[in-house]
């Protein structure tokens, strides 16, 4: 039902999200170890949404991750690639490595600013083309201006379109004035049958913050507890850093538990952060991807 998420309290505790945003700062720097970093890098949805990416692009991303454990022996590989629509057939040609999935931006992303017949197509498309997953952003213009049914509508209808394939709703929620519209967002898209909801594109500031990450797993949470169904968290933008990563797991690990940390119902979508990653583990810089 289109309004299922008035079904639950909208309103956001915000001393208990900023409170426990602080003591996950203040903890970072007790859970730097290897085995956290390793775990992070298995978490990362490798990202590359560059204007200018080839097709060459997917073809070395691919190829790149499926030669991942020879270079890194021991080291469990990134959970996916994520790539616009036109490379996925690449990344699937090259890509060996079948635990890893492929992932595809979509429904005019970054802006949704389109007509949903053409969202619904591309996103048809791409999953037909070989992505697992399609990370979409909702409507802003329409949620901001109210219009909350429409919203919950455009994602219902894709999510009917891509059939099995994972469906990723990007809440943009640094373009989201208060914490309560955050939850919001959050509501709508899990009810309307989303399978992750994600923070950012990284195409706005601010992108991913702690504090959204708190208020998204809590309506998670939330959403777990009225119909004991598991939906993913994804934080993207401006994640680079090893302690970017730590923050978002220990919010994750402090709301939803460790059974939420795992590549099923947990990325980080990250460009840079695999390498620096990388380069805590083994002690050298590393530039692989």
């Amino acid at each position: 039902m289109s309004e299922s998420y008035l079904n639950y309290e909208l309103k956001v505790n915000e001393n208990e999200v900023n409170s426990l945003v602080a003591d996950v700062k203040h903890s970072i720097s007790q859970h730097r170890t290897d085995a956290n970093f390793r775990k992070c890098l298995s978490l990362i949805d490798l990202t590359s949404l560059n204007a200018n990416d080839p097709i060459g692009k997917g073809a070395e991303m691919g190829a790149k991750v499926s030669n991942f454990s020879s270079h890194f022996p021991g080291i469990q590989n990134v959970a996916a690639i994520c790539v616009y629509p036109p490379l996925v057939k690449a990344v699937r040609d090259n890509l060996s490595d079948k635990a890893v999935k492929i992932a595809a931006v979509g429904a005019g992303f970054p802006s949704s600013q389109t007509f949903i017949e053409v969202k619904e197509l591309e996103c048809k498309r791409t999953v037909e083309a070989g992505a697992d997953e399609i990370d979409i952003v909702i409507s802003l213009g329409t949620f901001l201006s109210g219009d909350h049914k429409t919203v919950y509508n455009e994602i219902a209808a894709i999510k009917k379109n891509i059939g099995n394939a994972h469906l990723k709703v990007i809440l943009e929620t640094g373009a989201l004035p208060t914490y309560d519209s955050i939850r919001l967002a959050s509501l709508i898209s899990m009810e309307a049958g989303c399978d992750f909801i994600k923070t950012s594109t990284g195409k706005m500031e601010p992108a991913a913050t702690l504090e959204a990450a708190a208020i998204m797993c809590l309506s998670i949470k939330d959403y777990y507890n009225k119909h004991k169904i598991k939906i993913g968290f994804k934080p993207a933008g401006g994640i680079v850093t090893p302690d970017d990563a730590l923050g978002y797991l220990l919010v994750v690990e402090r709301i939803l538990g460790d059974e939420w940390t795992n590549p099923e119902l947990f990325r980080l979508g990250a460009s840079r952060l695999a390498n620096n990653l990388l380069s805590e583990i083994t002690g050298k810089v590393v530039n692989y991807y």
